[in-house]
């Protein structure tokens, strides 16, 4: 019996003798490959082993930041952080120092007002079943700010998560123009989504860099080991032609006319003929960058063809007078004009009787154009003009989405509305580029937004954006001419735009009411459905802005015209952007006239103030001293200017700059002042100046600001009415001797 148990031991032995040698060889025969091959279960193991204790920290680098022409930011990458919060009690391991939410409820009640929540609503979140939690939008892209006065509260278990944001300072400004970014998520990368932003990404994108080192687990390097830096790539930075200035007097113009008239649309460009530069785009509807609250995806002054009405007028104006087949005092008979079986009609039905073309220009007579364009040009030669003046291309502006308008030119009916703007469809920005040459001598100017991309390391310019003539379609003496007659369209009686005439300059353009084509078929009916606008352009002896404006569907009172929505962007915009540029006022048609047979500005700078002033005196000219100085420095009128009887002439001296008293005066003197002491000037109202900012007699300084407040000359005569009255009462009411 105890034999069979030994012998069934000694098998039981032999059994597990095998399965461990057996076991043996298998782990022998799998270290030895693991050592030939380094690999197991398809990885290589000296990575996985790398993965382990290398350690690779971001760098982070920025995207590029977008500034106007003049350095002000517009666009660029600032710290944000979410708020998190940590549930899991396990974080804590000295109950002395909580590292998770403890109170619930005395957490939701600190935390839920600075981050704009309910109290309730925070708690909830802060009760979850998880061990970190977020607070949805209101936590996220938080400022620096908001986080310190988060963590002064000292409230365990809140948390932070650092990250960037893309910041527009300006909010609702050039939105179109400077566009929007988006986070992909997935990639942890920004994207361009629109505008600049988007067209020029490649530029603005920034790539990460990072720092790689064997460290040990707790993440510490290990000694003895090589660092790996790859340095980041940021973006570079774009400067636009953008004004920062004039786009806010563009702004803040187009929110009033959205507020008092609730348009459909609004479009509005102002530009720099002479180069092309676009200093200021806008249009509404509008959105906030930093919100992205956006009704509509399209750049509409670039992206929105449609019938621009009469503005198309100056064209077939310039193509007749280029072609020498435009006689203004040559009369026609208005009212209608048949085209085959069509019959156009004047604006008002019924026309003005037996008029000139320069008239017909002025009230802005369809029949005068259908006869220049079928009778005097010919259908085939203003064709090649609307080819010249490129309305059949993109402008190629650098800003994405440009759409092209479409020339319809199929039916003869279509060949004659094509020159009173109807029919023919055209972007905002095809008729800008168009005017440029009106504006610029015949020179026709590609339109741009970029001036130039910078390296942000090196400052190296990387890109640059030149003045480009696209085209000459008339000839300078053709432009001047067209200049003239526009500037009748604003200054005479007959015209229809007088109300865009801004006091101090003279202004060239021409008003446009197109219709708006229906769903149904035809136009739209209405006193208030049509596209009202303006493309006009000052000072008109040397234009330096150009200005389109449309305002589509406004709601008018039943006294009230188109023009008062688009003449109040214009005339306040224009006279605003003259003004910071310092364009000096232009002197009106009687004093042009007067300064040929007037009095001639002699050479002043040099002399004795006290023998200028006696001089001046002597012809009849009113001598403004500014300064206590004995020797005149400079002078407004300059020399060899002629002037009025009574006109006043400025004069610095060489002692300290002190501010006159200005009121009473015209702006055209004010401006005198601002020019030689180097002010900036802002107006308000017209008329003559009832108030100025700096009292008389200050001592003033280059660059200092000089506001005035202007009254109309009836009331301007009662103000100084009442002054006298009430200077004249006081002093019956004083002490007798």
């Amino acid at each position: 019996m105890e034999r069979k148990k030994h012998s069934n031991t000694h098998k039981g032995a032999a059994i597990l003798f095998f399965l461990f040698s057996l076991l043996f060889f298998v782990l022998l025969a799998r270290f030895i490959q693991l050592q030939v091959t380094g690999v197991a279960d398809g990885q290589v193991l000296a990575a996985k082993a790398e993965e382990k204790y290398k350690q690779k920290r971001t760098i982070e680098a920025k995207r590029g930041t977008i500034f106007d022409r003049n350095g002000e930011v517009l666009a660029q990458d600032v710290p944000s952080y979410t708020v998190i919060a940590v549930l899991d009690p396990k974080m804590t391991t000295d109950p002395d120092h909580p590292r998770h939410v403890v109170d619930p409820q005395k957490t939701a009640k600190k935390l839920a007002p600075l981050l704009k929540m309910d109290v309730d609503e925070v708690k909830r979140i802060l009760t979850k079943d998880a061990k970190q939690v977020e607070f949805g939008a209101n936590g996220r892209n938080i400022s620096y700010e908001l986080k310190e006065k988060i963590e002064a509260l000292n409230l365990p278990g809140i948390g932070f998560i650092r990250d960037t944001k893309r910041f527009y300072p300006n909010g609702n400004f050039a939105s179109y123009v400077i566009g929007y970014v988006q986070k992909n998520n997935k990639k942890n990368e920004t994207v361009g989504k629109m505008g600049i932003e988007k067209s020029l990404d490649k530029h603005l994108r920034e790539k990460d860099g990072y720092v790689s080192f064997a460290g040990d687990i707790s993440g510490f390097r290990l000694p003895n080991t090589k660092e790996t830096v790859v340095p980041p790539d940021n973006g570079a930075n774009v400067y636009l032609t953008i004004n920062q200035k004039i786009q806010t007097f563009l702004e803040d113009a187009m929110n009033d006319v959205e507020k008092q008239y609730k348009p459909k649309k609004i479009i509005a460009i102002v530009a720099d003929p002479k180069t092309g530069k676009i200093l200021a785009m806008g249009t509404r509807p509008s959105f906030d960058p930093n919100k992205r609250n956006i009704q509509n995806y399209f750049n509409d002054a670039i992206s929105y063809p449609y019938e621009p009405g009469s503005t198309m007028k100056i064209f077939t104006l310039a193509a007749a007078i280029n072609e020498g087949v435009y006689n203004g005092n040559e009369q026609y008979r208005s009212g209608y004009y048949k085209v085959g079986p069509n019959i156009i009609r004047d604006h008002n039905k019924v026309g003005w009787g037996t008029i000139t073309f320069n008239e017909g220009v002025q009230r802005s007579s369809n029949v005068a154009f259908s006869i220049l364009v079928k009778e005097k040009l010919g259908e085939d030669r203003f064709l090649q003009y609307l080819h010249r003046f490129r309305f059949d291309k993109k402008t190629g502006i650098d800003l994405p989405g440009e759409a092209v308008g479409q020339i319809h030119y199929k039916y003869p009916i279509e060949r004659i509305t094509t020159g009173f703007g109807q029919g023919t469809s055209v972007t905002p920005i095809q008729q800008i580029q168009a005017a440029t040459a009106i504006a610029n001598g015949g020179k026709m100017m590609k339109p741009y937004v970029v001036d130039r991309i910078v390296d942000p390391d090196t400052g190296k310019v990387i890109a640059r954006n030149k003045p480009e003539v696209v085209e000459q379609p008339i000839t300078k003496e053709t432009a001047k001419q067209v200049l003239d007659i526009l500037e009748t369209v604003v200054t005479s009686e007959k015209g229809t735009g007088r109300p865009y005439q801004i006091e101090g300059y003279r202004v060239a353009g021409k008003t446009g009411t197109a219709q708006i084509p229906s769903p149904r078929g035809g136009y739209l009916t209405g006193y208030e459905n049509y596209i009202f606008s303006f493309l006009g352009m000052a000072p008109k002896e040397d234009p330096r802005l150009i200005m389109y404006v449309a305002v589509q569907q406004p709601k008018l009172s039943y006294t009230e015209t188109g023009a008062a929505p688009v003449s109040h962007i214009f005339t306040s915009v224009m006279k605003n952007s003259l003004q910071y540029l310092h364009i000096q006022p232009s002197s009106n048609k009687k004093a042009s006239k007067e300064k040929s047979k007037g009095i001639e500005i002699g050479s002043y700078a040099g002399r004795s103030t006290e023998e200028v002033v006696k001089e001046l005196k002597e012809k009849g000219l009113v001598p403004i001293v500014i300064g206590n100085g004995r020797q005149i420095e400079e002078h407004v009128p300059l020399s060899g200017d002629k002037v009025i009887a009574g006109e006043r002439v400025v004069l610095k001296t060489d002692g300290e700059a002190v501010m006159p008293d200005v009121r009473g005066w015209s702006l055209r003197d004010v401006m005198k002042v601002a020019e030689l002491l180097e002010l900036r000037p802002s107006t308000k109202g017209n008329g003559y100046v009832v108030s100025q900012n700096i009292r008389p007699g200050a001592l003033v300084k280059k660059g200092d600001y000089l506001i005035v407040e202007l009254e109309e000359p009836r009331k301007w005569n009662e103000r100084m009415e009442q002054e006298q009255k009430e200077a004249s009462e006081k002093k019956s009411d004083g002490p007798v001797d």
